[in-house]
């Protein structure tokens, strides 16, 4: 029996080849640190740590040729997803964001563009740019939700709503653009009935995907001073692989999981170290769900 819907499995089946995605950075910012929302960012951010584009910044086009070498040497992959993936990639105006996303069409190989962005960084023509794509490509957008709560959103410095998002959704949803939602479990002070609550309202939206991430502390950032303080601790993996396993199950069964963890620089990561020991947690996720007799939507209801 499938525990849960890969993406990997996804692609390959999708494409009917191995798939590499390609993180870029295209040299976009984002309104939560330029000042025009705010300029500390979330408290948890520190997009050096996990976007390896921002460590030896380069044309975007050589970027990408350099991405489809490495993914052909090291994962024989044919073919490739660019994601635009620092900071807010729709945070510009459309003739700027056509200029840099057209640059995937000088590579035969790209099958896909995915695009990570804020909810309130996208209106309709935005939108219409984006799913202009979808005739020769496979189109994602990816939309930081992280929470459905907005006392939790506003802890986190965020600066939007729950409702920012749902607007976005509703008018992606009728695009021929798949959506996918990043979600942290284990934010400051939000309870086990809270997270859960997040998982139910996912399923109920029945996305094209998802990103789940544990909420980890990376150095350089608010929550780094809180945790040092000892105003908030982080997760063991054993608490965390038991909420992920709950949160799974309220999702939509057709709905792929992109990541279960997070990847993270180790100079950067402040706690908790197991985030570095992947494909421990991968299979004792998978051992207890066995165990459990879970799989990804056995608690999923939709919405009548």
């Amino acid at each position: 029996m499938e525990l849960y819907k890969k993406f990997s499995d996804y692609l390959r089946k999708r494409f009917g080849c191995r798939v590499h995605k390609i993180s870029v950075y295209a040299g976009f910012s984002c309104p939560n640190i330029d000042g025009r929302l705010s300029d500390k960012g979330c408290i948890y951010c520190n997009n050096y740590a996990f976007s390896p584009s921002l460590r030896e910044i380069l044309p975007l086009e050589e970027q990408i040729k350099k991405g489809i070498e490495y993914g052909k040497r090291r994962f024989k992959a044919e073919k490739f997803i660019v994601y635009f993936q620092p900071y807010s990639n729709t945070y510009a105006p459309l003739e700027i964001l056509k200029e840099k996303y057209d640059v995937v069409k000088k590579f035969p190989e790209v099958v896909g563009i995915s695009i990570g962005t804020r909810p309130d960084c996208i209106d309709e023509e935005k939108l219409d740019l984006i799913e202009s794509y979808s005739s020769n490509y496979e189109v994602w957008i990816e939309y930081g939700l992280q929470s459905i709560h907005d006392k939790t959103l506003k802890i986190i410095n965020r600066n939007h709503t729950y409702s920012d998002f749902l607007k976005v959704y509703r008018m992606t949803r009728k695009r021929n653009v798949k959506i996918c939602a990043h979600v942290i479990i284990g934010l400051p002070y939000e309870t086990k009935e809270e997270i859960i609550e997040t998982g139910k309202e996912c399923g109920i939206l029945e996305l094209d995907g998802i990103k789940i991430h544990p909420i980890h502390i990376l150095k350089n950032t608010e929550l780094e001073k809180w945790y040092k303080e000892g105003k908030f601790k982080v997760m063991d993996m054993e608490e965390y692989i038991d909420l992920l396993i709950d949160f799974l199950s309220y999702l939509y069964p057709e709905t792929v999981i992109q990541r279960l963890t997070a990847d993270c620089d180790r100079e950067y990561l402040v706690a908790p170290l197991w985030l570095l020991e992947k494909q421990k947690m991968l299979k004792l996720l998978e051992e207890k769900m066995e165990e459990k007799n879970v799989y990804q939507g056995k608690n999923y209801k939709k919405r009548s």
